[in-house]
């Protein structure tokens, strides 16, 4: 072994492993580890790899289904959409890194998701994004949402791929810890899907993409530690992305795809070279030598410990079959890109690590994949919220109607997403604004819908409702365009796993979410977990709210029969269905936070039969085509989801039902509002509750909702 400084306990802690982790270590390799050593145990067991506090409990999601052909544990999910054709999909979350540098770190979250996607032989065909940002009067909030969205927008545009869809909430708890989600969408041949598991022992380990530089080193271990009051002094663990590279990337990997050559694929995510190198080699319960004076290198002096946990972005680890390295090579080189041999496959069952003509490494691979530390966190469940009590009545409806269009949560996102392009590639047939994006499988009748949605509110006040209610509200997006859902990914985005109340919003979201997924026959086939969310930097607050994103995909047959929630033309019936009559339930909805400052009481609940019954109603109703727009009632109610409808349609709405604040605003779940044209009948279970036309909702002209909908963002980004 080469010289290397002596591991202190020092040394140990700044690693992120705890001494009892760091006896485990001792136990695996049987000797003290050197500094390169300890370096790939620590990412490699860090909660960013290894997730060593939820694994115990993600085993209870349900990820398997008639059309899901891989669930969790690849690169990304894959389910069937027929004709010998796969959709590919998955979420991550950039949190940590979008915080302390928000352009490069929502930019490398798009480029690593698109890189999950593409590793498996798919043609990325959309991204979305779940933000969730602080205060809007924060002082580093507009700083952050610029960013963010300008990060997305620069690195998706570029690569050309279409950002179709995303969701927006602002909440105090994530003034010191925004969350960014990303999730991109593909689409492969099922006869050309490429997995991680490397085989075939001397077959060539090859390196592909960018240079190895010294950005993001410790990456993964600063996503799994909450932020001291030294946020800013993170910033060399932020990766830097250069979308041009990713798209040449793209096409290069695709060309290649398309011949025999390879055997196993992997992106170099979080944790680089040793994450990509341990689990190919893990998966396939092989052996892999790695020289690192081969790997390409863009900074001078780097050592083996910096060439192994550095972050750079745009690279790819293959196993290819031995004899086509030099077929291989043509195709990068051709597209401007490095290619180099840095390796092969052994049968030792270790990772031998040689530098210089010294083995600088020599690890157990088993130990190191199996043996990751595995924690049942003690947890306590969220106490149930207190009946809301004392609801202030007689409000004027319409003024505050007005006033939750402007508000942060619901107000239009049109700033947002005309920063990115939504139509590049030319597929796009939904675009931003609707329930759910809707883009046409080139070449076919069919369009893959889809969505991301959660309610953190709601998973604060109550997990397992919270987590019931994220999964079916992206089933109901799904729904509103007239999708059959098949699939979930999600993005566990919560604070300190080893806070007893913290682990116990872990426990009850997954609890509600996996009754969601079973109940409504939606699988979870990826996703992503990424805790210790939290901050003590200077003016921020401490635990974000539990967040679970979902990612939903959903199939139309024939994209020309999606629904949207646009009025199409005055005179037409409005009818609701779903939870007859809606108990008005209040608890925990915008109107009772917006309008009198208080969060309180328990979230609505969310009947899964229910739920199945109304939405299957709705999508045989889109099918018939016997509806002219769908919209699915959600955040603020019954009234706001009407004013959308309106405006979207430029059409307003003569209402029949009594409006109280019950009636107009609470978030009865379970519900959509759907438009009949003249001579057609009333749906079974349906309430006629108004007709279309007109310029006003509620008394309000569609002109000053307008401009209330429209001017929260433009106002807040100046």
């Amino acid at each position: 072994m080469s010289s290397t400084p002596t591991i202190t306990p020092e040394i140990v802690a700044e690693h992120g492993l705890s001494p009892e982790e760091y006896e485990r270590v001792l136990h695996a390799l049987g000797r003290v580890p050197n500094l390169t050593e300890l370096g790939i145990f620590s990412v490699m067991w860090s909660e960013h790899c290894s997730y060593k506090s939820s694994r115990i409990h993600l085993k209870t999601l349900p990820t398997t289904g008639a059309r899901v052909i891989c669930g969790p544990g690849e690169n990304a999910g894959v389910v069937d959409i027929g004709d010998g054709q796969a959709a590919i999909f998955k979420m991550e979350s950039h949190n940590h890194p979008s915080y302390i540098e928000p352009y490069q770190g929502a930019a490398t979250g798009v480029g690593g998701i698109l890189r999950d996607v593409f590793t498996m032989g798919a043609r990325p065909i959309a991204n979305l994004n779940a933000l969730r940002f602080g205060r809007p009067d924060h002082p580093k909030m507009r700083h952050l949402i610029s960013g963010v969205v300008r990060g997305i927008g620069g690195y998706g545009n570029c690569v050309g791929v279409p950002t179709v869809g995303g969701e927006v909430n602002f909440h105090p708890a994530y003034d010191g810890n925004i969350l960014v989600n990303a999730m991109t969408v593909g689409v492969a041949d099922t006869d050309r899907i490429f997995y991680s598991a490397a085989s075939g022992i001397g077959n060539p380990i090859v390196y592909v993409g960018s240079k190895t530089g010294r950005d993001g080193i410790h990456g993964a271990t600063m996503a799994s530690a909450d932020f001291g009051e030294d946020a800013d002094a993170k910033r060399p663990t932020v990766q830097v992305g250069d979308p041009f590279t990713e798209k040449l990337l793209i096409e290069a990997c695709l060309e290649l795809m398309a011949s025999d050559a390879i055997v196993a694929i992997q992106d170099m995510g979080a944790a680089g070279l040793t994450s990509s190198s341990v689990e190919m080699a893990s998966k396939g319960g092989v052996g892999i030598e790695l020289v690192m004076d081969d790997v390409p290198q863009r900074e001078v002096g780097m050592t083996p410990y910096e060439m192994m946990l550095s972050e750079s972005q745009e690279r790819m680890l293959m196993v290819l079959k031995p004899g086509r390295e030099a077929f291989a090579e043509a195709i990068f080189t051709k597209w401007e890109l490095d290619f180099a041999v840095i390796g092969r496959v052994t049968d030792t069952g270790r990772m031998i690590l040689t530098w210089r003509g010294e083995t600088v490494a020599d690890i157990p691979l088993a130990p190191l994949a199996d043996e990751a530390p595995l924690y049942d966190r003690p947890h306590v469940p969220t106490p149930p919220r207190a009946p809301l009590a004392n609801v202030p009545a007689g409000g004027d409806v319409a003024a505050e109607l007005l006033r939750l269009m402007a508000s942060p949560d619901i107000a239009s996102r049109r700033w947002i997403w005309e920063q990115y392009d939504h139509m590049v590639g030319g597929d796009t047939v939904q675009r931003p604004g609707g329930d759910a994006a809707v883009v046409r499988v080139h070449g076919t009748p069919k369009g893959l819908a889809m969505t991301t949605d959660c309610t953190p509110r709601y998973c604060f006040a109550d997990p397992v409702e919270g987590g019931r209610q994220a999964v079916t509200e992206a089933w109901r997006n799904l729904t509103a365009v007239g999708a059959t859902p098949l699939a979930v990914t999600n993005c566990l985005n919560f604070a300190n796993p080893q806070r007893p109340e913290i682990m116990g919003q872990i426990v009850g979201c997954l609890e509600g979410m996996a009754q969601a997924c079973v109940a409504l026959d939606f699988p979870i086939v990826s996703g992503n977990v990424s805790l210790y969310n939290e901050s003590k930097a200077t003016g921020g607050g401490s635990a974000i709210l539990p967040t679970p994103a979902i990612g939903g995909i959903g199939l139309l047959a024939d994209w020309t029969r999606s629904a949207t929630i646009a009025f199409k033309a005055p005179g037409e019936t409005i009818a609701l269905l779903g939870a007859p009559g809606g108990a008005g339930h209040l608890g925990q909805s915008l109107w009772l936070r917006e309008i009198h400052g208080r969060e309180e009481g328990p979230p609505p609940p969310v009947d899964l039969a229910a739920e199945r019954a109304t939405g299957d109603a709705v999508r045989a109703l889109i099918h018939g085509g016997s509806v002219s727009a769908v919209h699915d009632v959600s955040d603020g109610g019954l009234l706001v989801a009407i004013a959308e409808m309106a405006l979207a349609g430029g059409i307003g709405a003569d209402l029949t039902l009594p409006l109280d604040a019950g009636a107009a605003f609470g978030e009865d779940q379970g519900r959509y509002l759907v438009t009949l044209p003249a001579g057609v009948p009333l749906p079974q279970g349906a309430t006629a509750i108004g007709t279309t036309g007109g310029d006003a909702v509620a008394g309000v002209p569609l002109a000053a909702l307008r401009t209330a909908h429209e001017g929260f963002f433009p106002a807040l980004m100046g």
